[in-house]
């Protein structure tokens, strides 16, 4: 089993024993093996890169090829128990959309996003008048897939608006270290990404 980035333990720590579980740009499948091996979910997920696919299954993963803005509507309502996202909504064309359908086909939903509220971004833009680069934003503003940028403060509001209630919220520094549990403007300023818990009201 290999070690996961700090996101993805945290996502972990939010998902109950024996449940269904779909991750949603699964990549290698280190989510959903780690969650196999310490939570004996029935995990499946959905990547978009074929070489991700090929990874997992040769892992022994239950993954399919497809693409999430297209494919999740396919799916029913309360599918799983946990729909997961990591580190991706910002890279989709219709985020809303794709928020949409995470609450409706499961259960709770567990997003991850980064922060580009975070003081260091904040700072390089300030001071170079160019677009930030950083060890979690790792991208030239002309090669990045991340097509909507926003802050944790932006995707609060965005839940509120669409009548999704967060159930947890877990804020990540730099060091990889929780350091709020509240999206409190100090959390939006010094947080480098948020780990989401979301269910749907009603």
């Amino acid at each position: 089993m290999v070690d996961i980035r700090d996101d993805l333990k945290l996502i972990a720590e939010m998902v109950e024993p024996n449940s269904r579980v779909l991750d949603v740009g699964c990549g290698d499948g280190a989510l959903l093996d780690h969650l196999s091996h310490t939570k004996n979910v029935d995990g499946r997920g959905i990547e978009l890169s074929m070489d991700g696919v090929r990874q997992c299954v040769a892992h022994g993963l239950s993954v399919i090829q497809g693409d999430a803005e297209t494919d999740l509507k396919d799916y029913p309502a309360e599918a799983f128990d946990y729909v997961i996202l990591g580190q991706t909504l910002q890279a989709m064309k219709q985020p809303r959309d794709v928020l949409e359908m995470l609450c409706r086909i499961g259960r709770r939903a567990i997003v991850s996003v980064p922060n580009f509220g975070y003081w260091r971004v904040r700072m390089q833009l300030m001071l170079t008048g160019r677009m930030p680069v950083t060890e979690k934003l790792g991208y030239q503003w002309w090669e990045t897939p991340n097509i909507h940028f926003c802050t944790l403060r932006d995707f609060v509001v965005l839940t509120e608006e669409m009548g999704i209630t967060i159930e947890q919220t877990r804020i990540i520094n730099r060091a990889g270290r929780v350091t709020s549990h509240a999206h409190s403007g100090f959390a939006n300023l010094l947080g480098e990404q948020g780990v989401f818990l979301l269910r749907r009201n009603g």
